[in-house]
């Protein structure tokens, strides 16, 4: 990618102010998965939102963001309210309409990851898994997931072969996916990215033997640090599906070996 030329992610998290705490964007086609656009992708796009809304606090924090109903490529707006201004935080909430409907409503913590970034007290280790190149690539990726999932074609993936045995008809039942993750355009990391990442991976209930889309209820990201350049090391896991939920706990690893994101959703089953 050239300096010239800007990420895909970059265009399609883009806004434009449309008024006093409103900003104007427009989904692509190229991020949705199942029937709507990536939830992480959602995240990112009302996140960048807030960072616009206070600079001087550019990083999301904290973040929740709750799923109203489906987005689908086309026009959008993010209305934003700030809720508390102080010295090293911000919270404020923000909302996405798209249709005359609001799809996404936010609230979240925004600070300065970078005057966080002194000590680290943590008992927290990476998880085991081979290297990229010895992981499996997107390339080979059942047809039909690729059908339902374009955004994967903007990810370069590599998934734990320990974690896919549901693409050959052999799901594991550990309910865990886990793998290497950068975009497929070389864009480096950053706080907004993470977002996307935290819901990136195919949905966990894969493992479990319930292919299909998995919509997000609910969605919370915990940002630890402004993340390194270099792949990002990625698990997605679920301990519980009951009554037709299931919660996706997600780590995400820099290149230095630094968990720099954390996140849990509730989603809906697939339906069979």
């Amino acid at each position: 990618m050239t300096t010239a030329t800007r990420s895909e992610f970059d265009q399609g998290i883009a806004l434009s102010p449309a008024g006093p705490g409103r900003y104007a964007g427009e989904l692509g086609e190229g991020w949705q998965i199942g029937g709507g656009v990536n939830g992480g992708l959602l995240l990112a796009v009302a996140g960048h939102a807030l960072s616009l809304e206070h600079p001087e606090h550019p990083d999301p924090v904290s973040i929740s963001g709750y799923y109203l109903s489906a987005s689908v490529p086309g026009p959008v707006e993010v209305r934003t309210e700030t809720v508390r201004r102080g010295r090293s935080l911000s919270t404020g909430t923000a909302s996405l309409h798209q249709d005359g409907e609001e799809r996404l409503r936010v609230l979240a913590t925004y600070g300065d990851l970078d005057a966080q970034a002194g000590e680290v007290r943590t008992s927290a280790v990476p998880f085991e898994m081979p290297p990229p190149e010895e992981c499996i690539g997107v390339e080979h990726a059942p047809k039909q997931l690729i059908e339902q999932a374009a955004l994967l074609e903007r990810f370069d993936l590599r998934l734990d072969p320990a974690t896919v045995g549901w693409a050959v008809g052999a799901p594991s039942g550990n309910g865990c996916i886990q793998g290497w993750f950068r975009l497929a355009d070389g864009r480096e990391p950053d706080p907004l990215q993470l977002l996307l990442v935290a819901d990136a991976l195919p949905p966990v209930t894969f493992d479990l033997g319930l292919p299909g889309w998995a919509p997000t209820i609910e969605l919370t990201v915990h940002l630890r640090a402004r993340p390194a350049a270099g792949w990002l090391r990625v698990r997605h896991a679920t301990r519980n599906l009951a009554g037709g939920y299931f919660e996706e706990d997600a780590e995400v690893w820099d290149s230095t070996g630094r968990l720099v994101a954390q996140s849990r959703q509730l989603a809906r089953a697939p339906r069979g």
